[in-house]
């Protein structure tokens, strides 16, 4: 019998059905051609949803209009035929694996044409300035247009073999800005009245039905609020009730991009701050009152019983999965199997946000991510190699899984008691639940994997050449650096490791030296616990060298707990009081009853290299070589554990 009944229900909406009621939720892909089509290593991210089980994989940013509904930057295009072919074989990817294909149709308004040196004029709503541009007030005939472009698009997906489509109307798109009064201050009959700003929207529906069928599914994406300064959750009931009898599945998310909030946006993209399923209570609402429609949850949702849940008790039809397939596309495969153990929940540490701001789409658990091809077709079998592994932090653990995964002889160990490594001093912490959770679901694979586990057991030169191993990988880590202050060694002193394992040490208020992500995250930490917190900072910035988008993130939490931030100050001297700083302007003194020094981590570089002479092929990964965060550590261990018998 099925553990989760509900949840792996198959659901009839239209002339569709899907197979359970997981949805892949629409995220895009930046490795787009010049002609606006998905490379293939694209479109094998998006089949290897359909083949972890997913009922629906969508496929996002498909922009309906290419003169005044893209954003400038790479997207697929579905305003005419000329990627015909490549939209067949995308959809022929999915739905080969039983899953239904969604074409995520957008369109940008008022924030189109935004990379530089864009010329085209842009339109939304109503006339204003966006990113100190001017956007003109949509005017009938280029409404009218806009109705037809999306449903024109529409075709073009049915016919190029997707089941349905998605509408975006949430997170700051056009549709979006015409419901938003933020945006529509019209006084026609599009703005003014809900029934107005929900014209738009619901003409398009409607459009998209005349050409494809009543029975082709249209799914809308919605914001159910914008929060501060837009719309509130009864307004966003409100244009769902519009939308009910015209959209076949309202998705429901929350916030928008832009100018309303500095955070609005990552109400829609939860990070690690905020409960699992942060959002579910917004799609509940509106399903209370949408008695007819489909209604999908969406936000921060990995845990198969959180998701029955949720499908039992009928706050929502489906729910939407988006980063948590990139951490781990086979969740729903896994699910329904009953190995929830061995779903890799995303910890929601922004890596793949911050990789898509370079070009990249990368996760920090899942080293397989945009590596779809490769692992799929271009490696040519491994030659059985012994491996010795030292060090079981999160490099070590990774090279000791995909090196078994091999067909390698593996020996892991760890000096320590316990694997993990340095970031084991985190797992209290409640926003790194999630991370404590991955350390233990590694150490559950090693533990039913073909790897010789050895805790408690340095690898000496000795015994690295008594075992005689082929490969030997160092993955020794690194040690906290100690600042020159004067006053360092003091009792009322803890590096932050120390502090993280023992938060009861930590007296009073607390000076933290260093505003990288440990540090910040951990006077967050410690602000949680009730502690007044500053932090001092040689540089202009905090998270100067991390990951900029957890960084952004990180920064709105500690303004949120009043955290206070010296830049370009350098502690000079600690004393019983507190600290004694140089800062810009002068000489500061900062009072507190504990110092905690977060300054970096000195790699084991030459404690690794020893090790070198030990086996005929050898690597260094993970902190050893540098500071590493877990997405880097991850992959480098993956390739390098890759590589071995191979070249």
């Amino acid at each position: 019998m099925l553990k989760y009944p509900h949840l792996f229900a198959p659901k009839q909406v239209g002339n569709v059905l899907f197979r359970n009621r997981i949805f892949a939720a629409a995220t895009g892909h930046v490795d787009i051609k010049a002609d606006k089509t998905l490379s293939t290593d694209a479109l094998l991210y998006y089949e290897r949803k359909a083949i972890g089980g997913a009922a629906q994989v969508c496929v996002g940013e498909c922009h309906v209009d290419p003169v005044r509904g893209t954003r400038g930057g790479v997207s697929v295009d579905l305003s005419d035929f000329n990627s015909f072919r490549f939209l067949c074989r995308l959809t022929d990817y999915i739905s080969r694996h039983g899953a239904i294909a969604s074409a995520e149709l957008c369109h940008a308004g008022c924030y189109a044409n935004s990379m530089p040196g864009a010329v085209n004029p842009i339109y939304g709503p109503s006339e204003c300035e966006i990113e100190g541009r001017r956007c003109l007030p949509m005017t009938e005939e280029i409404i009218e247009q806009t109705i037809e472009a999306f449903a024109n698009a529409a075709v073009i997906a049915k016919m190029s073999g997707f089941g349905m489509v998605t509408l975006h109307g949430g997170h700051g798109w056009l549709l979006q800005q015409f419901f938003s009064p933020y945006y529509n201050r019209r006084t026609d009959r599009w703005g003014g009245s809900v029934e107005n700003r929900a014209r738009l929207a619901v003409a398009v529906c409607d459009a998209i039905h005349k050409k494809c069928g009543r029975d082709f599914p249209v799914e809308i994406r919605i914001s159910a609020t914008e929060f501060e300064d837009g719309y509130d959750l009864d307004e966003g009931i409100a244009l769902a009730r519009q939308l009910e009898g015209h959209a076949d599945i309202i998705h429901v998310s929350v916030g928008v991009h832009g100018t309303l909030t500095s955070d609005s946006w990552l109400k829609f993209s939860p990070t690690m701050f905020v409960d699992d399923g942060v959002n579910v209570k917004y799609a509940a609402e509106i399903k209370k009152h949408v008695k007819n429609t489909p209604v999908v949850a969406i936000g921060a949702l990995t845990d198969p019983a959180m998701m029955e849940e949720i499908i039992a008790s009928g706050q929502a039809d489906f729910v939407g999965i988006a980063r948590g397939l990139l951490s781990d596309p086979d969740l729903p495969h896994k699910a329904r199997a009953g190995r929830e153990d061995e779903i890799r929940k995303c910890i929601r540490c922004m890596s793949c946000w911050s990789g898509l701001m370079q070009g990249q789409i990368y996760c920090a658990l899942n080293p397989e991510t945009s590596r779809e091809r490769e692992t799929k077709f271009c490696l040519q079998p491994a030659k059985p190699q012994k491996v010795l592994i030292a060090g079981g932090g999160i490099a070590g653990m990774q090279a000791a899984l995909t090196a078994a995964a091999e067909g390698h002889q593996v020996i892991l160990c760890e000096k320590s008691a316990r694997l993990g490594g340095g970031i084991r001093c985190e797992e209290n912490v409640p926003f790194k639940k999630h991370v404590r959770e991955y350390i233990e679901l590694q150490e559950r694979l090693i533990a039913r994997a073909p790897i010789d586990l050895r805790l408690n057991t340095e690898v000496t030169p000795e015994l690295a050449r008594a075992l005689r191993p082929d490969v030997i990988i160092a993955a020794l880590g690194a040690r906290p650096i100690v600042p020159q202050v004067e006053g360092i060694d003091g009792a009322k002193v803890l590096a932050a490791e120390d502090a993280y394992l023992n938060p009861e040490k930590v007296k009073g208020k607390a000076v933290i030296l260093g505003a990288g992500l440990v540090g910040c995250e951990l006077a967050v930490y410690l602000a949680l616990r009730g502690h007044a917190v500053e932090i001092v900072e040689m540089g202009d910035r905090i998270n100067a060298a991390g990951n900029m988008v957890q960084g952004m993130v990180v920064a709105g939490e500690l303004k949120r707990h009043g955290v206070k931030l010296h830049f370009r100050t350098k502690a000079v001297a600690i004393t019983e009081e507190g600290v004694n700083c140089a800062g810009p302007d002068g000489e500061i003194f900062i009072n507190a009853e504990t110092v905690i020094y977060a300054t970096g981590q000195e790699p084991l570089t030459e404690q690794a290299a020893v090790l070198g002479q030990c086996a005929p092929t050898f690597h260094m990964i993970g902190d050893c070589l540098g500071p590493k965060n877990i997405m880097q550590a991850t992959r480098t261990a993956y390739t390098i554990a890759k590589d071995i018998g191979r070249y």
